[in-house]
């Protein structure tokens, strides 16, 4: 098995109060905690980490406006520029990336991540990032159709609902290889 994490939206936009989606996301984020746990899961995988920003840079690259959300973040498209300081990954998790990639879809694979996960000989992902039932869905779900096997650490994702982010780990532990808490995933990733 090659495997990698995939750390989705770990950036200011989604995370930070002051970010584009802080408003929604910023204080259910903080009362889960699930920053130190991902964070401390990243340290501790002795295998690549993989982030991915949502971004959009001069041109829109791949952005489509196919969805209000998509829209949204077209009409505020100058904070996710990639020089953007929404764009930055979080402090705590600044230092840790193998690697950073970029897009402009919701699924962390829609874009140059699919083509680092292939060039790497990567088969299986073990996925963190905010929000459970946006992109970590999304990438997840993706993640399977590209054929790879896919693993949601179930205490390393959150969303702006409780309710909606336990619904979205039902439906992920059915639709991919299984959600596993970030101490299993991290005793399958040292066998």
């Amino acid at each position: 098995m090659t495997a990698a994490v995939l750390a989705l939206h770990w950036q200011v936009n989604v995370i930070d109060p002051g970010g584009f989606f802080g408003p929604m996301l910023a204080a259910p984020v903080a009362a889960s905690g699930v920053v130190e746990r991902a964070t401390r899961f990243h340290a501790e995988a002795p295998v690549p980490v993989v982030f991915t920003r949502f971004t959009v840079p001069e041109g829109e690259g791949d952005l489509v406006r196919n969805t209000a959300f998509m829209t949204a973040v077209a009409d505020a498209q100058v904070s996710f520029r990639p020089d953007a300081d929404g764009a930055r990954i979080i402090a705590p998790m600044r230092e840790q990336p193998t690697v950073v990639l970029d897009n402009q879809r919701l699924s962390g694979l829609a874009g140059p991540a699919a083509d680092w996960i292939a060039a790497n000989g990567v088969t299986t992902v073990y996925i963190t990032g905010v929000a459970t039932n946006l992109t970590v869905e999304q990438t997840a779900r993706h993640a399977t159709d590209l054929g790879l096997t896919a693993h949601v650490v179930s205490d390393c994702v959150a969303a702006a609902d409780e309710t909606v982010h336990a619904a979205s780990l039902r439906n992920l532990d059915l639709a991919t290889a299984g959600c596993l808490a970030a101490a299993d995933a991290l005793a399958s990733l040292r066998l």
